[in-house]
Order: structure tokens, then sequence, then C-alpha cells
């Protein structure tokens, strides 16, 4: 080293050369990333929709409950001693189906009371009759008075009619014989019984047990006075069209979720709105073969037959929520642009569009995070647009089919 600093010609001698070579490779270095470097990105691939207006059938949702279509009050029509309650509590009883047996020996004497006295009326209606037979000649032949004639016509007369008065107390102590075997009136379910055996009934506590038709039976419901108000006005402005005469076809949707299999109608409607509650209150009628549904029951109605025409739908995916409401993205010309919607009910997977979008533009439905207003885009190959499935699906808000969520 000493030698080296010793003669400096030598030691510039040996440098100049190494650092032109090392510029050399720095320089060419940097040549070839200039050369390598990446090429430009590929657009995003996206998934996309052609916008496809067309009659859609809609439906509505509703909570209800269940009632008895007729609902039937027990009561014993004479008072008495129960004797004994013939049928078992909770099930189902036949029209004509003893119920309950009230005692009858005090019935049976004051049918035989009548019906003797019915005999003594008709025995003093045959004598006055005779006599009258008697009186009458001889009247016509002066060797009676008058007056002897009139007296026998007056008793003959009130004969018949305690002859007649017998008869209809013959009648009442025969129904109420009758009355103290008491029948359901009707087919249904008969509830527990309210008095026990050997109670001494009287019109105070004559109420024995209820009966309650299952079929066919009621469910129903209410709607409010803006939900009514919404479904008006979307009728008017045509976004709703109902089915004619406004024959809703009614389906059941227990609480499992599962569909009662048999359909109902709107049999009754309430002519004024419920002031306390605001509601407007329908009534369904829907057959029950099967006793399945019981009275008080909390079910679902879905109300079908309207339709939704030319409704635009999409994918709930293809929607997004931005800082100035929902918002979707156009693809036109390859090139994404974000518009501005009005968002209606969901319908299924998809989602009622209100405003915003035209037949045949393009919306993205997936890959839609990555975007932004003007890139350019690639569309899957094979993706046809979307026709909105027929199904029976339902809107979220059933008031407002159309409007704004």
């Amino acid at each position: 080293m000493t030698r080296i600093f010793r003669n400096p010609s030598r030691c510039f001698t040996w440098l100049f050369p190494l650092l032109f070579s090392f510029s050399m490779v720095i320089f060419s270095g940097c040549k070839d990333h200039e050369q390598t470097a990446a090429p430009a990105p590929h657009p995003p691939m996206i998934s996309a929709v052609t916008v496809t207006p067309r009659d859609v059938p809609v439906s509505f949702e509703y909570v209800a409950n269940t009632q008895s279509s007729h609902m039937v009050n027990i009561n014993a029509r004479v008072s008495g001693f129960l004797d004994k309650r013939v049928y078992t509590e909770g099930s189902l009883v036949k029209e004509g189906q003893v119920l309950f047996q009230m005692d009858p020996k005090p019935f049976q004497a004051q049918l035989s009371q009548a019906e003797a006295a019915l005999s003594m009326q008709k025995a003093n209606l045959e004598t006055a009759r005779s006599n009258l037979i008697r009186i009458k000649p001889l009247t016509e032949q002066n060797a009676l008075s008058q007056k002897d004639l009139d007296d026998a016509k007056g008793q003959f007369e009130s004969a018949s009619a305690a002859v007649e008065q017998a008869k209809a107390q013959v009648e009442t102590a025969r129904l109420n014989l009758s009355y103290t075997t008491i029948t359901s009136p009707v087919t249904g379910l008969a509830a527990a019984a309210i008095q026990t055996d050997g109670t001494y009934i009287s019109a105070q506590n004559s109420q024995l047990t209820t009966v309650s038709v299952l079929s066919p039976i009621w469910v129903n419901f209410s709607i409010s006075e803006n939900e009514m108000q919404t479904f008006h006005n979307q009728i008017t402005q045509g976004l709703i069209i109902p089915p004619p005469h406004q024959d809703y076809l009614v389906d059941i949707i227990l609480v499992d979720g599962s569909t009662f299999p048999y359909t109902g109608r709107i049999t009754f409607a309430e002519p004024s709105y419920n002031s306390q509650t605001g509601t407007f209150l329908l009534r369904v009628s829907v057959n029950n073969p099967q006793y399945h549904l019981r009275p008080n029951q909390f079910v679902r109605v879905r109300l079908k037959g309207a339709i939704r025409p030319k409704a635009i739908l999409l994918p709930q995916r293809a929607v997004q929520q931005g800082a100035k409401g929902h918002f979707v993205w156009v693809i036109r010309n390859n090139k994404a642009e974000a518009r501005p919607v009005v968002v209606g009910d969901w319908f299924g997977d998809d989602w009622f569009i209100s405003e915003g979008l035209h037949a045949g533009e393009m919306v993205a439905t997936d890959g839609t995070m990555m975007l932004r207003p003007g890139m350019t885009v690639a569309i899957k190959s094979g993706d046809a647009p979307k026709t909105p499935p027929e199904k029976g699906d339902k809107p979220s808000d059933p008031s407002s089919a159309n409007g704004k969520k």
C-alpha cells in the first residue's frame, strides 16, 4: 500500500479502467430495466346483465290470525239439575250429537199434567157440543129462549178455546222435556264444560260450553291507513294492476314457513277503519277439512293476483349504497358509469328498480367493488341478458310494492 501511494501515476492508471467498467455495468442495467418494464394492466373482468322490463306477478304478505267461522254458545233452555256431560271435552262433535243431559223427571211430570188437562178440556168441549146440539132445535120450536141458545154457544166456544190452550200447554211441556237433552247445532270443536255434573242450571248460569266450526275457517288481517293509501296510489299511477274485481287468491303461510294446502278468498271487508289502531280489517274464508287450522292461531296471508307491468329487476348484489343513496354500475362502450337509482321492494333474490334504468342497458353484477367511473372493463363471455324469473316470491313490504324503501 505504501508503494502504491508513493507512485501516483501507477495508482490512476489502475483506477480509471475500474471506474469505467463500473459505470458501463450501471448503464446497461438501467437499459435492461427499461426494456423489461411491466405492460399496462388488463381491464377488470366483471359479470353483467341486460335490463329487460317485463310484467311480474307480485304478492303481498300480512300477519293474520284465525277465527272460527261460526262459534256457538251452548246454553240450557230450561232450569233444572244437570245430570251428566256426554261428550269428550276438546273433541270434534257432529251436528245433532248429544252434549249434556239434564234431569228429565220434572218435565215428564209437567207433560203428563198438561196432557191430563187437555183430556179434561176435550171432555168439556164434547159436553158443550152436545148441549148446543140439543138446545138449537128447541129454540127454533120456541121451547127454549134465545138466551139459552146464546149461553150454549158461549159454552161451546169457551170449551173449544180451552182445548186449544191445553194443546199449547202440552206442546210447551213436550218442548221443555226435549230441552233436557242438549245437542250440538253444528259440527265443530267442543270446548271444555263450564258447568259440572249435578249443578242446578238457571238463567244466571245457563251457558254450558261452546262449539266452534273449523271448516270453513276465517283468517283475519289488517292493513294500515298508510298502506291502503300507498296501494291505491300505485294502482292509480299504473304501477300495479290488481286482479279483476279485486279477487285475490290467498295463500295461508304456517308458522314453519310451509303453505297451507287450501287457498282462500277475501269474503269480508270492514266498512270503516278502527279508530284506535287506524287499520282496516279484511277477512279470508278458507276450507279446513282436516281441521289443521285452529281458532286464534297466528299465520301469514299472501295475496296473489296483482301484476307489476314493465318492471325492472336486478340482483340485489348489483345495487350498492352510497353517500347519496343507491346506485348501480352501468356499462356503456365497456366503460363503467355510476348511475343513481330508486329501488323498490325485494322479489326473491332480486330488487325492483323504480327509476334510473332503461330497457337494453347493461348493469354490472359481480366484480363491482373495483370499479371506478370511466374505468374500462371486460365483460365475461357467455353473460346473457337476464330474464326475471316467474315465481311467486313476495315483496318485502306488501303495502308499497313499488315504493322506495
